[in-house]
């Protein structure tokens, strides 16, 4: 197999920030001006910023099938306070993950086939589906070379962007909107997601650091995350509490309503009638933000910050300080945010931080890191007494899915540049599904109004335009 191409041959031009000359940079200052809103005028219109109302709930869009989120309801008259609940095609996600972990066996084919098809599958259903997805578990002749192995990036979600689009070229009915098309494609992006997130990185690890490159062949009996940890280790070996983990946190990324960034993404490229690929790429863009999916690698490189300037890390005064720094922009990456804390929805509990904790603090024991996972557990406890001592809330503040996820991934040594695609390589699920239920239900194309603000000037003609 021929080595990936290690440097640029378009005649050595960058494509950086050298390229940022002082006409872009007067150009981008001038122009300022002219893009900036007062946020009172949000209040004025009467806007939903964001799309979200005052106390942060959603402004409904749509009608959906797939996922149910909720809040239970106190009885203290404040609304979203209590503790939250996930349902998956109207199954409590906490039942589910209860089944198959009872029964030990592998949850996240069954729960694919849940959101695609709207029921527990039996026996013979999951079994005949996952003779399928092995079936799908193979790229295209030659893709890895001419596609994955090319011009590796340092970023895996741009990598599964730049192969799922790649894909397109590859089949020929790729514009075909049809169900039982799209529901092919999105079976065989499901399954062959984590093998492009893994060739990628692999690769990419090559192209920077050389030495050997190994590409491993899925293997049909194994599970998706059996296989993700067989794929991306270069002796093929891992525990079964590991792959029992990866699982779990498959299953608890894979969907998460219609109103998430990225999901609503499909819902809104899916209306214009595009193919497959594009919705499923443009979600990937979305994903790849830290604030929606890029926040599980902002939470464990804060936690590498925190851990390298708070000296004792039971002390909860200090840890205190460090959170009022994070918060005042004097600590980490100076964005004013603890990661990993609050949610647009949940307020006291995020059912799935709450269910991937306990089985956290088992891993944690076993690999030796129970003083880490004090840690987290101590600033879940203590972030939202500190955000509400320094900002102005208008809900409480909990720990999300992120919080604990970058924990996970890293006990089980999986590299930080996988994490968001890891989180990709679970949501595809949802998004598949929410992209054949917008194509079933919609006739007419998303397209929400903004209010024009900007002041009517009179066309000046050129040579009446003084410099």
């Amino acid at each position: 197999m021929a080595p990936p191409q290690k440097e640029r041959t378009d005649n050595n031009m960058d494509y950086g920030f050298s390229r940022i000359t002082p006409e872009i940079v007067r150009l981008a200052e001038r122009s300022l001006d002219g893009y900036r809103i007062d946020p009172e005028l949000y209040t004025q219109y009467d806007v939903k910023r964001g799309l979200r109302d005052i106390n942060g709930n959603g402004v409904v869009a749509g009608l959906t099938n797939i996922s149910t989120i909720k809040v239970l309801d106190t009885g203290d008259g404040m609304p979203n306070h209590g503790d939250g609940k996930l349902y998956y095609r109207g199954i409590d996600v906490e039942d589910i993950v209860a089944g198959f972990m009872k029964e030990k066996r592998f949850g996240f084919e069954e729960t694919v086939y849940l959101l695609l098809f709207g029921d527990m599958p039996s026996e013979s259903e999951l079994s005949s589906f996952k003779k399928l997805l092995a079936d799908f578990r193979s790229l295209p002749s030659t893709f890895t070379r001419d596609v994955i192995m090319k011009a590796p990036s340092d970023n895996m979600m741009n990598t599964l962007a730049k192969c799922v689009l790649a894909l397109y070229s590859y089949d020929n009915s790729a514009n075909d909107i049809s169900i039982p098309n799209v529901l092919r494609q999105c079976i065989e992006l499901i399954t062959l997601f984590p093998v492009l997130a893994v060739y990628g990185y692999n690769v990419y690890k090559y192209s920077r650091e050389g030495g050997s490159l190994f590409i491993h062949d899925p293997q049909p009996e194994l599970s998706i995350a059996e296989n993700l940890l067989y794929m991306l280790r270069p002796d093929k070996s891992y525990t079964e509490l590991e792959a029992r983990l990866l699982d779990l946190a498959l299953v608890l990324h894979a969907e998460h309503g219609g109103g998430n960034n990225s999901t609503f993404t499909v819902h809104v490229v899916s209306s214009s009638g595009t193919d497959t690929y594009s919705a499923i790429a443009a979600a990937l863009g979305s994903l790849k933000g830290p604030k929606h999916g890029g926040a599980n690698i902002k939470v464990a490189m804060m936690f590498d910050d925190m851990k390298a300037n708070v000296k004792d890390w039971t002390d909860e005064e200090e840890v205190r300080n460090y959170l009022r720094k994070l918060l005042h922009k004097e600590a980490f990456d100076r964005a004013g945010l603890i990661y990993g804390m609050g949610h647009a929805v949940y307020s006291q509990s995020d059912p799935r931080a709450k269910v991937f904790k306990g089985f956290v603090e088992s891993l944690s024991s076993e690999k030796g890191r129970h003083d880490e996972f004090a840690l987290y557990s101590l600033v879940e406890r203590l972030a939202p007494e500190v955000i509400a001592e320094e900002r102005r809330i208008y809900k409480g503040v909990c720990a999300n899915v992120d919080f604990y996820s970058g924990f996970v991934y890293r006990m089980l040594g999986i590299p930080d540049e996988l994490f968001t695609p890891l989180f990709a390589v679970s949501r595809i699920a949802g998004w598949s599904a929410h992209r054949i239920e917008e194509l079933i239900n919609s006739n007419k194309i998303i397209r929400p109004a903004y209010k024009a603000i900007s002041p009517m000037h009179a066309y000046t003609d050129m040579e009446h335009r003084m410099d």
